[in-house]
């Protein structure tokens, strides 16, 4: 597991959703935590977890295959580490295995015509921490997800000019209502209402779209014209992009917050015709918030775990 996973936020970061809804087992947040933590003060806890409960993850060492061995009934994991100029390779065997690496390995880079001629400065979010060295700019961020709505205010607040590639349109929720978190009021509803009816209730106080924000103070900024919305992307060229609409804007950088994909297949190799993602081959990918399996394996101490995180 890379250090840099860690690193992979930006400065303005912090949790969406009350720190209630997003604590491991065991171990709650501390009280004197906000509701909606930073990213340092979520590290922190991360590290303090780890510390309290002895789990020792091995830093900067990635699976490179994971098969299951029919004759011994086991997973052979391989993974390789490298320190310096010296490499090492590991093989780890085990009975269980449980992938816990998300949706977030490796970088979604758009093929955009154009974009390699661009000749500005082009990154993903990825490596985005701050609007500070990009302060006056005009910046494209391409993606309209609650970071590309963050990363939109965070450069405004750093008098950027920001412009969002919006292609279609959004359901935006006010983070609170009422004073409450908007995540802790659906929770609650779902207590006494179907999840269906949960839902059109919520579509009624949210602005209309397909894809759910959670809005933490853009909104205002675009409504005052102050980050503003653009269509779908037809070409870049040097210096400019070509909106579909045939509108053509200078811009001096690109921010692509076009998300991430997961790199499990890569390495998780599938043995003879079986669907390895059926039991009998024993990966266990749970719900990150079935803490309640998580916390039954704490108590049995009975699984081994590989986990690949970069």
């Amino acid at each position: 597991m890379p250090l840099h996973r860690k690193k992979r936020t930006y400065d303005r970061l912090k949790l969406h959703l009350p720190k209630q809804f997003c604590q491991l087992p065991k171990l709650p947040f501390p009280k004197d935590f906000p509701e909606c933590p930073t990213k340092k003060q979520f590290i922190d806890y991360l590290e303090s977890y780890a510390k309290h409960f002895e789990i020792n993850p091995r830093f900067n060492e990635c699976v490179q295959s994971a098969r299951y061995d029919e004759i011994c009934r086991l997973w052979r994991v391989k993974t390789v580490s490298s320190s310096g100029a010296s490499r090492t390779e590991v093989e780890y065997i085990c009975r269980w295995l449980v992938v816990a690496t998300g949706e977030n390995a490796e970088t979604v880079v758009p093929e955009v015509e154009g974009l390699a001629d661009f000749g500005g400065q082009v990154m993903h979010i990825f490596d985005y921490k701050s609007g500070e060295d990009i302060r006056g700019k005009r910046v494209l961020v391409v993606g309209c997800g609650n970071s590309g709505m963050e990363v939109s205010l965070d450069l405004f607040n750093h008098n950027a000019l920001p412009s969002m590639v919006v292609r279609s349109s959004v359901h935006v929720l006010p983070r609170e209502i009422l004073g409450k978190s908007t995540f802790e009021l659906a929770i609650t509803m779902m207590k006494w209402l179907p999840l269906w009816l949960v839902d059109k209730l919520l579509l009624i106080i949210a602005s209309e779209g397909k894809t759910l924000v959670l809005d933490i103070g853009a909104l205002k900024k675009i409504r005052y014209g102050e980050i503003k919305f653009v269509p779908g992307i037809k070409k870049f060229s040097r210096s400019r992009v070509e909106l579909f609409n045939g509108e053509i804007l200078e811009i001096d950088s690109i921010i692509l917050v076009t998300g991430y994909r997961s790199n499990v297949p890569s390495w998780l190799q599938p043995t003879g015709d079986a669907d390895i993602w059926t039991p009998a081959y024993l990966v266990v990918v749970h719900n990150p918030l079935s803490w309640a399996y998580l916390e039954r394996c704490m108590e049995l101490k009975t699984l081994e775990i590989g986990l690949r995180l970069s």
